[in-house]
């Protein structure tokens, strides 16, 4: 193996990272924290989709998860500087996730009470999810505050924690997992 191929470059060891154009920021800049938040949503998205669920479901995620590194890049450019033509997406995959949502949503009972995440692991993988995609938001917006943000990623974010919800009470169903309700 040539020293091509090494996956480390000692660049970070000092707690600093490059963006999208060489741009050098520490490693706790709100831009890393943004995409590092979207890295990890993606892997549990990811997940979701290696479990024995419906094939539709899987191809949907596998969409989900090409727009989440697509926004990964496009938070992780700096955008003081021009970074070659990068991906992008639009509002048909909003559209998608909202098409889904409701479809699974004609399934489902009405919901007359917040719910405990769990019952099955698949719904508890999904559910986890759902609270990673509300961090990554979150952080979006922060960023936002200081910096430019594609508006359109913190939108497909926004709709892919409700997407991730109803797939988990829709999993959940075809599971045969009975949902248990927040009682005060």
């Amino acid at each position: 193996m040539t020293g091509d191929n090494k996956i480390y470059t000692k660049g970070g060891d000092k707690g600093e990272t490059s963006l999208l154009g060489g741009t050098r920021v520490s490693k706790s800049h709100d831009r890393v924290k943004a995409y590092g938040n979207l890295d990890e949503l993606n892997s549990f998205v990811g997940l979701i989709r290696d479990q024995d669920i419906n094939p539709h479901y899987r191809d949907i995620l596998g969409r989900i998860q090409e727009v989440l590194f697509i926004s990964e890049a496009l938070v992780a450019r700096d955008p003081q500087k021009e970074t070659g033509k990068l991906p992008v997406f639009g509002d048909d995959d909003i559209h998608i996730l909202e098409k889904e949502i409701d479809t699974m949503n004609d399934q489902l009972p009405d919901l007359r009470n917040f719910i405990l995440p769990g019952g099955h692991t698949i719904v508890s993988y999904c559910h986890i999810a759902r609270t990673v995609c509300r961090r990554a938001e979150r952080s979006l917006i922060s960023l936002s505050k200081n910096s430019a943000v594609d508006e359109i990623i913190i939108r497909f974010i926004n709709r892919l924690s409700d997407y991730l919800f109803v797939l988990a009470r829709k999993t959940g169903k075809d599971l045969g997992t009975e949902e248990r309700p927040w009682i005060t």
